[in-house]
C-alpha cells in the first residue's frame, strides 16, 4: 500500500502524518509526505524538519516534498486539493491521510477545505485525522 500525506504546517497535519506513520509501520506500507505551497521559503523548511521529526520518531523512511503552485491566490485550499488529487492520481496512491482544522462554514465558504476537496474526488480512501 501507497500512502500520501499532504502536511501544511499544522498540529493537525502533523497528528495526521504520526497516525500515518504508525499505519505505514503496521501494514507494512510506503508513506510519502508533500506539501503544497505558493512560495518555497522559511516556513516551508520549518514545515519539512517538523515532517522530518516525525518520520523519524517512528523510524518511517521518506524525504517530504515539496510542491511548489503558483495558482493558489484564489480558494488556495480548493486548490491544493485538486493537486493532492492531481498526485494521487499520477503516481498511484492508495490511500490519503491528512489532517482537518474544523473550519466554520464561513471559513469553508470564503476558502474552501483541501480535506473536503479531496474526499470529494473519491478516488481513493482517506483517512482525515482531527
Amino acid at each position: 500500500m501507497k500512502i500520501l500525506v499532504p502536511v501544511d504546517g499544522s498540529d493537525c497535519s502533523f497528528r495526521a502524518l504520526a497516525f500515518a506513520a504508525e499505519m505505514a509501520t503496521n501494514f507494512d506500507a510506503t508513506l510519502h509526505v508533500v506539501h503544497i505551497t505558493d512560495s518555497h521559503d522559511e516556513a516551508t523548511e520549518e514545515t519539512i524538519r517538523r515532517a522530518r521529526d516525525v518520520l523519524d520518531a517512528h523510524d518511517v523512511e521518506d524525504d517530504p516534498d515539496v510542491r511548489t503552485d503558483v495558482g493558489l491566490d484564489f480558494r488556495p485550499s480548493n486548490r491544493i486539493g485538486e493537486d493532492i488529487v492531481s498526485i494521487v492520481a499520477d503516481e498511484g496512491y492508495d490511500h490519503i491521510v491528512m489532517g482537518h482544522h474544523g473550519a466554520g462554514a464561513v471559513e469553508r465558504a470564503l476558502l474552501g477545505s483541501a480535506t473536503e476537496t479531496v474526499m470529494d474526488a473519491e478516488r481513493v480512501p482517506v483517512t482525515v485525522v482531527p
